[in-house]
């Protein structure tokens, strides 16, 4: 797999993925798209018609965690429950637009009820996130955040391709 988010060169990757793959054998790279809510509206379209363009028969997947992991003022490493839903929608949305398919979504969840990342129908905040706050790297989807987010995707998907 291929991780793709900012700062990256689209001709640059296109050179990885030559090397990694250079008889173009199906199914061979996954590209993992990590550009967070804020620039895969951006950077994510010129990049799946660049592959396109040169034939290459990657796996598309997203990857909404990475790029929209922030600090809050008391420096505690979390990510907003919106933020990775907004960036799982957009990318279903490019990859509709750009007639690809988006193959898979990457999560970082627990079935443990943690306190790590804020949001979802729960409601929690950031003054929540001391509670049960037990990740010694990155923040995770607490186990109603991650069913939550499965039904979300499912109905994405549904939208997107059937």
């Amino acid at each position: 797999g291929i991780k793709v988010g900012p700062p990256f060169e689209v001709d640059e990757t296109l050179k990885l993925i030559e090397k990694l793959n250079p008889t173009h054998e199906a199914g061979k790279v996954v590209i993992i798209s990590r550009f967070g809510k804020d620039k895969i509206e951006e950077q994510l379209p010129p990049l799946i018609r660049a592959i396109r363009r040169e034939g290459f028969p990657v796996v598309w997947s997203s990857d909404p965690m990475h790029g929209n992991t922030f600090s809050t003022e008391d420096s505690i490493k979390t990510r907003n429950f919106d933020h990775i839903l907004e960036e799982i929608k957009s990318s279903f949305a490019i990859h509709r637009a750009e007639g690809s398919y988006l193959g898979g979504v990457h999560l970082e969840m627990t079935g443990d009820n943690v306190t790590e990342c804020v949001g979802g129908a729960e409601g929690l905040n950031e003054s929540g996130l001391g509670h049960n706050y037990e990740t010694f790297c990155d923040p995770r989807l607490n186990y109603q955040q991650s069913l939550e987010l499965a039904f979300l995707i499912a109905k994405e998907w549904k939208q997107s391709y059937l």
